[in-house]
């Protein structure tokens, strides 16, 4: 028996350093390669105002599952929410998020342009009735720190592109003494 054991015990030293070495993870993508932080810039705490000035509502942006995925949860001024998710998606090679909220599902893909700006196309879906439509988005950062989100939407009667949206966020932490956010703020946390 005590032979038994000492062969054990001298198995197990010479392949436990190989066991160790086999079962190490290898190297996370989303951490060492440069394309899974081309969003980073959107990354933060954000108060966001429509072109008339008006707060739209307040967004945080954050990272997860170890830097593999950008979570968007929003707030609008009226009280609406929704939620995205933004990830490299390594089989298309290309940037994607995931829309989702009570009036639209959007889901579209691509990467930065030649300025450094993430744009993005796809479609855009209406629950409540049904209608789609191509849909395309920019988020370009500005010399100020602030990111300027613009918003189209195909029209496929007219062939026309609209403005849908366009938004400027503010880093939510230079502006303390606005209230309005600060009451989304409250409601969001």
């Amino acid at each position: 028996m005590t032979r038994i054991l000492l062969a054990a015990t001298a198995l197990l030293a010479l392949t436990g350093p190989a066991l160790a070495q086999q079962t190490t993870p290898p190297p996370n993508p989303c951490e060492t390669e440069s394309v899974y932080s081309d969003f980073d810039f959107w990354l933060g705490d954000w108060n966001v105002y429509a072109t008339n000035g008006q707060l739209a509502g307040v967004n945080r942006i954050t990272k997860t599952e170890n830097g593999c995925l950008m979570r968007e949860t929003w707030r609008s001024a009226t009280g609406n929410t929704g939620f995205s998710m933004n990830f490299f998606d390594m089989g298309a090679q290309s940037w994607r998020q995931v829309w989702v909220s009570l009036g639209a599902q959007i889901d579209y893909t691509g990467g930065l342009d030649e300025a450094g700006a993430m744009r993005l196309e796809g479609q855009i879906h209406y629950p409540a009735t049904g209608l789609s439509a191509p849909f395309r988005g920019s988020w370009t950062l500005q010399d100020n720190g602030e990111v300027i989100q613009a918003f189209d939407q195909h029209n496929t009667e007219t062939g026309e592109w609209s403005v849908w949206f366009i938004g400027r966020y503010v880093p939510a932490d230079t502006e303390p003494d606005n209230e309005a956010a600060a009451a989304l703020w409250a409601a969001f946390d």
